[in-house]
């Protein structure tokens, strides 16, 4: 971060002006693209800034990972090619086989994917807790636990994690504890305050905020584990490209705005949907009877833009909901400007069919938009019918 901007300014403040150094040469306020995979040296070994090669670093790519590590209060910020390659090389980096790991009984499909096809080919052992009891973590916990894996709000029964009460679960076992921020974002949860070891996102999702680029995130506290994740980014390559670093730099100065109209859009979806005699069950941590509710308010800022709901008449149902929507647009992915509808068991949970995060295939899921609140509520009630 440069001189002028610290830590103690507001988020809004640091998400515009946190990396972004003025251009030196043009006093450019936006940092360029530096679409260049090699630097000129200044003799043998004399790099200019320290860039040398763009897989180990790109003036584009720190901007970004400057900006993450302000956002969330760490130490080092580092940026992705996707989601799922910053927890590839997390977990490369935190585990050797003969390792085990805590996961959640909620989670994304591609991360069980990680865990149950790819990480436990190399011999790393895993087992499922619903992590919004802390009880159930402990008890879970084995002599080789090194990592504990949380997602909250979860995708996609927005199930609620009490990140402080895990992360002493965690120290006490001397495990890492591991959040994956990518429902709540910065804006709204800031987990290392909470006492997580590392945060990751799917920067594809409202940090870029505008559906167009595909990226991933770590952030961590501590310097060391940082440095540490830094060298194996390296050693295996799958960062962040210098025009996506950009896209989700310039997506990230408008997040704290998008966040307070989806948080308050999802508010009247949620409201609306609770009254509606087709649907049986509203998955939303801002109802007052969702199971997560107080802590949730007690470590969000507000309750974020992510619903699931449970059609009556079952999977047929809540498939037709899905097609019949006009104006919330079926496919995958979530948190942009534009609303989405999903029905997860068929699409983007297929791979936890048959397994303990099978999600109930009644249930439809929604990524509410900042489009206007009426418009959404008039397409989701003749999508109901």
């Amino acid at each position: 971060m440069s001189d002028q901007h610290s830590a103690h300014q507001s988020f809004e403040t640091l998400a515009i002006h946190a990396g972004n150094t003025a251009d030196a040469l043009t006093g450019a306020v936006v940092p360029p693209i530096y679409q260049v995979s090699t630097y000129k040296q200044d003799g043998v070994g004399g790099l200019r800034g320290g860039y040398e090669y763009s897989r180990s670093a790109n003036p584009t790519r720190t901007a970004l990972e400057e900006n993450l590590a302000a956002l969330e209060g760490g130490s080092r910020g580092l940026a992705f090619a996707s989601g799922l390659a910053a927890e590839d090389c997390l977990l490369r980096t935190l585990l050797s086989p003969g390792d085990h790991v805590v996961i959640p009984n909620d989670a994304y499909g591609g991360t069980f994917r990680l865990f149950a096809k790819v990480v436990s080919r190399w011999g790393v052992e895993w087992s499922v807790a619903d992590t919004s009891d802390p009880a159930a973590v402990r008890d879970a916990i084995t002599p080789r636990t090194k990592v504990i894996w949380v997602e909250t709000p979860s995708n996609p029964l927005l199930g609620i994690t009490d990140i402080a009460a895990v992360a002493q679960v965690a120290r006490t076992a001397g495990a890492r504890l591991v959040v994956d921020n990518t429902f709540a974002s910065p804006y709204l949860q800031q987990p290392l305050a909470l006492g997580a070891d590392v945060v990751v996102h799917s920067l594809t999702k409202y940090m870029g905020g505008h559906s167009d680029v595909v990226g991933g995130a770590l952030i961590t506290a501590d310097q060391a584990l940082g440095e540490e994740l830094a060298y194996h980014q390296n050693a295996m390559g799958a960062i962040a490209g210098p025009f996506d670093s950009w896209i989700v730099l310039r997506g990230i100065k408008t997040l704290a705005v998008r966040m307070d109209r989806h948080c308050e859009n999802a508010g009247r979806v949620a409201e609306m949907l609770t009254a509606h005699p087709k649907v049986t069950k509203v998955l939303y941590p801002g109802l007052p009877d969702h199971p997560g509710h107080e802590t949730a308010a007690k470590q969000m800022k507000a309750f974020g833009g992510m619903i699931s709901f449970q059609v009556a008449g079952g999977e047929e149902a809540a498939v037709e909901v899905c097609n019949r929507a006009k104006l919330f647009t079926l496919g995958e992915s979530l948190g942009g400007v534009e609303s989405l509808i999903e029905h997860p068991g068929r699409m983007t949970h297929a791979s936890v069919a048959g397994s303990a995060l099978e999600v109930p295939g009644d249930l439809v899921r929604l990524s509410v938009g900042i489009e206007s609140a009426d418009d959404l509520l008039a397409d989701l009630k003749q999508a109901l019918g």
